[in-house]
């Protein structure tokens, strides 16, 4: 009797050692920009694992589709094969950010994924209007000079003329300390975009019922079929004309003086506000509409590009 009780105090001890072990040692999704590195060097011909995560990414912004009615292709839109598909998905990809296009997941490809983004697709329903989507006019014989790099949303949605002044409010599903910054960022990142163009802006009371804009944070599935993804990746994102909803990550560090590993709030503000009157993605890196954008950094003034595209849609001021 004695004996047992030894046995299965020992057992027991051994257990409590053992067991935090075991709970730890068991594999968590990795972070995207954790498997990228892995597949540098990736090409098509190869199965490598992760490259469906990375094929996740690029179905969400537009680069890659794997139509239903073609069983064959179908087949690898939930799998490691580094098909035709991606590699033409990447080729577009590369060509929208200026990078080399092999069709390849080179060095530079790879730092440009890693880069934190806002969730707004550069390609829509297969229709791109950055680079990609772009043919070049010749000047001369030997010239040949690029379309403007602004882009739309689809069929180029607007505001209707009689909507110069649009007001908005503040409303959040999740409360960080960033919150209480929002008011002042969001007006200097309004004002902006006013000295450019014909709007005007006016801050209203939350739950105003003709309100033209509603800004705020929320995390995970937020309910409009737009999920965040948690820290890191894509930062927020904000809908094309007449829609008016513009959403920050709240699982994102925010800040309005950011260090290093820190987002700035008035940067992705002056983005993502350009889209509410349907400005797209730029393919012009120093330009506000470009989509990438480091921690740390500071990025709040108007390119010309960025002036361009609005005046483009809506005249000058």
């Amino acid at each position: 009797m004695k004996f047992s009780l030894l046995f299965c105090s020992s057992i027991l001890l051994l257990s409590l050692f053992i067991l935090p072990q075991i709970v730890l040692s068991r594999p968590v999704k990795q972070p995207f920009k954790s498997f990228l590195q892995h597949l540098e060097g990736c090409h098509k011909g190869q199965t490598v694992k992760g490259l469906y995560q990375l094929k996740q990414y690029l179905q969400k912004f537009g680069y890659l589709s794997y139509p239903q009615s073609n069983k064959s292709l179908a087949a690898h839109a939930n799998d490691d094969e580094f098909d035709d598909l991606l590699e033409a998905a990447l080729k577009t990809y590369q060509l929208n950010y200026n990078l080399k296009v092999t069709g390849a997941i080179d060095l530079q490809t790879v730092k440009q994924l890693m880069v934190p983004r806002c969730g707004v697709s550069d390609i829509i329903n297969g229709t791109s209007s950055m680079r990609s989507g772009k043919r070049g006019h010749h000047h001369g014989s030997n010239t040949l000079h690029t379309i403007s790099h602004y882009s739309f949303f689809t069929n180029m949605p607007k505001w209707p003329a009689s909507k110069s002044h649009l007001k908005y409010y503040f409303h959040s599903s999740a409360q960080i300390s960033a919150v209480q910054d929002l008011q002042s960022v969001c007006s200097k990142a309004l004002s902006r975009w006013a000295q450019v163009s014909h709007f005007t802006f006016e801050e209203v009371a939350e739950g105003t019922s003709d309100a033209d804009i509603v800004i705020g944070f929320h995390r995970g599935d937020h309910g409009d079929g737009y999920p965040f993804d948690g820290q890191g990746s894509t930062l927020a994102h904000a809908f094309s004309p007449t829609d008016g909803r513009f959403h920050y990550d709240a699982d994102e560090n925010w800040s309005t003086n950011p260090s290093q590993n820190m987002m700035d709030l008035e940067s992705v503000a002056v983005h993502e506000i350009g889209h509410l009157p349907g400005l797209g993605h730029s393919s012009v890196q120093d330009a506000i509409m470009y989509a990438y954008i480091s921690s740390g950094v500071e990025k709040r003034d108007l390119h010309s590009d960025d002036i361009a595209g609005i005046q483009y849609l809506y005249g000058s001021s």
